[in-house]
């Protein structure tokens, strides 16, 4: 029996997803080794373990912190594991213990968040290459969501591509009883949901809408997500220019966010740079048709379950999503094809494949 740490710190934030059902499939298929699970103090008590060779252990340090660096670095020495499993970049640089990092993505390296002070977020981000570098070397594995992902770590990173295993992620149903938005109900609606950084590439899904209303006056186009900075920013300019049918619902539950996915005409995924792009997988689960960008991994995921546009042109955009909305049969077709897509994902085998690579590096001894 060995001991493993799995950092999970980002448990309950936008890329938490990943670790949680990292943990909540592990306890299910591993059958002999001991795990200890770094969680930020505000998790501790909303992650109980159902295995009981998982222990949750608080850990109070930050990313991107020296106390990452130094304090986060004592307490992994103390625990003394076999193996740490990252589940991100961000981690103690000087550990020398065996290590298994996960790589989601490339795309804080070359996309500026506009929320963040220019002077700090260009700092933090000229660190953040360094380590993704010196990270992918010292890492005796190096995990990834995608092969595009793999191929773009092994060519950024000039590290042997052997090295990196790519584990895909999966989407599953939506348990929560489906919450009607009531402003939306009987409506003919398109949607996007998720956070409105830059790469998502929502201006220019908003202009391929305008575009859309000269010839389906009564769409509306639905962009879901908390309110932050970035997402009032766009619904200011929105308003500026005068173009309605555009709805900001804020944050929407999981009933609701079910809802949404099972009445939309279609869900439109823009992005410009992703590593799994699991909005597209998840509203093919519930039965949607997924229109979306032909960037980065997003046609390996989606295979020929989705309609495609360049997303740099919203010309090209517009007139996909037009074919789509405007064919009642061609939906169907992207649903029945959605529904097979997502079958060949399960989070299930991300983490027999996870557990896989834990007992090459521990098996070498």
């Amino acid at each position: 029996m060995s001991k493993i740490l799995i950092d999970a710190r980002e448990l309950r934030t936008t890329t938490g997803r990943y670790v949680e059902r990292l943990l909540h499939y592990l306890q299910q298929v591993d059958k002999k080794n001991e795990y200890v699970i770094l969680l930020k103090p505000k998790d501790i008590d909303g992650w109980i373990p159902t295995n009981e060779r998982f222990k949750a252990v608080t850990c109070p340090y930050k990313e991107f912190t020296f106390r990452e660096q130094i304090s986060l670095l004592r307490q992994i020495n103390e625990i003394k594991p076999d193996l740490v499993h990252f589940g991100m970049v961000q981690q103690p640089i000087l550990y020398r213990g065996k290590v298994v990092t996960t790589m989601h993505d490339l795309t804080t390296l070359r996309f500026r968040n506009p929320a963040k002070n220019w002077i700090v977020f260009s700092i933090k981000r000229f660190i953040y290459i360094w380590v993704n570098r010196i990270v992918a070397h010292k890492s005796l594995r190096i995990i990834t969501p995608s092969e595009y992902v793999r191929e773009d770590v092994a060519k950024f990173t000039r590290i042997n591509i052997r090295k990196i295993i790519t584990t895909y992620e999966a989407a599953e149903k939506i348990t929560s009883p489906t919450e009607p938005i009531i402003d939306l109900e009987n409506e003919s609606f398109i949607m996007y949901t998720g956070r409105p950084l830059p790469h998502k590439n929502l201006d220019r899904l908003i202009e391929s809408y305008s575009i859309l209303k000269k010839d389906n006056k009564s769409l509306k186009l639905v962009l879901a997500g908390k309110k932050s900075f970035l997402y009032r920013q766009i619904e200011k300019k929105v308003l500026a220019r005068g173009l309605d049918g555009v709805i900001f619902p804020g944050y929407v539950s999981e009933g609701q966010l079910r809802w949404l996915y099972e009445n939309t005409i279609a869900y439109i995924f823009p992005s410009l740079s992703e590593g799994f792009g699991l909005p597209g997988l998840e509203a093919m689960v519930h039965g949607a048709p997924v229109i979306s960008s032909s960037y980065t991994c997003l046609p390996e995921i989606y295979g020929n379950a989705a309609e495609y546009f360049n997303p740099l042109d919203e010309e090209d955009m517009a007139k996909v999503i037009n074919k789509v909305i405007k064919s009642s049969e061609l939906r169907k077709k992207l649903i029945k094809k959605g529904f097979a897509q997502a079958k060949k994902y399960s989070w299930q085998k991300m983490a027999e494949e996870t557990l896989a690579v834990y007992e090459d590096i521990l098996g070498r001894d």
